[in-house]
């Protein structure tokens, strides 16, 4: 096992307790399509809604809800009728509150530079999914956290 870096990656429970401590509500419903979502009413109340039987894997529940939380957190919503909003710059807060979360930099680099380089076996260690991962590599790269690590474009 990798020794830890300064952060470490939050574990499935402590999402959970995030999301209760911020008095946001976690609803299991039908999504067959996105498998989870997030809203926040005009009050400032959030809610997410997750499809338990769309999701097949923990990886899949921690990266699912660590996005939707980051949209609760962030306040990263976009308002569907409007011309000016724009949904990729609200999809991409959420995406890197998540990845500071399950893949914090420090530890990233570490696994990195101890020859951890496959996507699957970084998927593997931070629990989270392939996709998941590149994304967050992707985050870390376009912020210079990982230079030179990173390919140039």
């Amino acid at each position: 096992m990798l020794k830890r870096g300064r952060r470490r990656k939050t574990r499935t429970s402590e999402l959970y307790e995030i999301a209760a401590n911020s008095g946001t509500e976690i609803i299991c419903c039908d999504l067959p399509k996105t498998h989870s979502v997030s809203a926040m009413t005009s009050s400032g109340s959030c809610y997410i809604g997750i499809d338990p039987f769309e999701i097949e894997t923990e990886a899949e529940e921690r990266v699912h809800l660590a996005h939707e939380i980051g949209h609760c957190e962030t306040g990263s919503f976009y308002n569907a009728y409007s011309d000016f909003d724009i949904r990729e710059k609200h999809e991409l807060r959420a995406d890197c509150w998540a990845a500071s979360r399950l893949v914090p930099a420090q530890e990233l680099i570490y696994a990195l530079k101890c020859g951890v380089v496959e996507l699957w076996a970084l998927a593997e260690l931070f629990d989270v999914t392939e996709d998941f991962i590149e994304k967050a590599i992707n985050i870390y790269c376009s912020k210079g956290i990982l230079q030179p690590l990173c390919r140039a474009n």
